[in-house]
This record gives structure tokens, C-alpha cells and sequence, in this order.
């Protein structure tokens, strides 16, 4: 196996990000012209290819200046465990790194993840969410 990683977005479709987003389970992946579009309109986009599979991908919304948001960061789950995750998202910190906030809301169960990658947990600001996907 070996992966390709990009920052282009001209082969992502449909059909290959909505699969990836359905491997993972995010309901994203229920809109799949809207999810298109979101990552049309990302900041960055990196991701990992297996010949003509996407299996990773990571996106980030940013001001351009100050402040990198990184919002999806996915592998599909039977690459789990090949340091797809690790890559991606050390490329993106590497094009922030620049910036004075890089931040991201993570998931109980991959908290560790991120810690290693040098986020921390910060007490005091609540995640606030008005969302249609629950």
C-alpha cells in the first residue's frame, strides 16, 4: 500500500466522499451536495488517497491570518492505525504554524490523539452547537 496525500480537491466526488464520511458513520454523509460544497469552500484541504480510494481526509476553515479551525479530520477505519491521521494533520499544522490559535472540538474517544499532536484541553469555553444533524 501506498498512500498519496494532497491538497487538491479535483478528484474528491460525490460518491468518494460520501463514502468516506458513511465508513466513519457522520451523518454528513446523509447531504452529500451540501458536504461537496462544504469542503469546496475549506481553507485547506489534504487528503490520502490509496490508488483511487480516498481513505483520509482533513479539512480546515480559517480567517487566513490569525485563527485555523480544523473541523473534519477522518480515516476511513480500516486504515486506522497506519498514521493517516498523524500525517494529515501534522501538514496542516505545518501550513498553520504561523498562526497564533489552532483549534479543533474532538471526540471523547480521540482526545489522545490530538494531545500527542500538541492540543491541549481548556477549561472555561463550552462547545455550543446549533445543529440539524443530531
Amino acid at each position: 500500500m501506498e498512500l498519496q496525500y494532497t491538497m487538491s480537491i479535483d478528484h474528491i466526488t460525490e460518491e468518494n466522499l460520501t463514502a468516506l464520511f458513511k465508513a466513519v458513520e457522520w451523518e454528513s454523509a446523509k447531504f452529500p451536495e451540501q458536504l461537496v460544497e462544504a469542503i469546496k469552500g475549506s481553507h485547506t484541504v489534504i487528503t490520502a488517497w490509496d490508488g483511487n480510494r480516498l481513505v483520509g481526509l482533513a479539512n480546515a476553515l480559517s480567517d487566513g491570518a490569525l485563527t485555523a479551525y480544523f473541523h473534519y479530520v477522518l480515516v476511513d477505519p480500516t486504515y486506522h492505525g497506519k498514521g493517516i491521521g498523524k500525517e494529515m494533520m501534522h501538514r496542516m499544522l505545518k501550513k498553520y504554524s504561523g498562526f497564533q490559535t489552532k483549534v479543533l472540538i474532538s471526540y471523547p474517544n480521540v482526545v489522545d490523539f490530538y494531545e500527542k499532536l500538541g492540543f491541549t484541553k481548556e477549561d472555561g469555553p463550552t462547545p455550543m452547537y446549533i445543529s440539524d444533524l443530531i
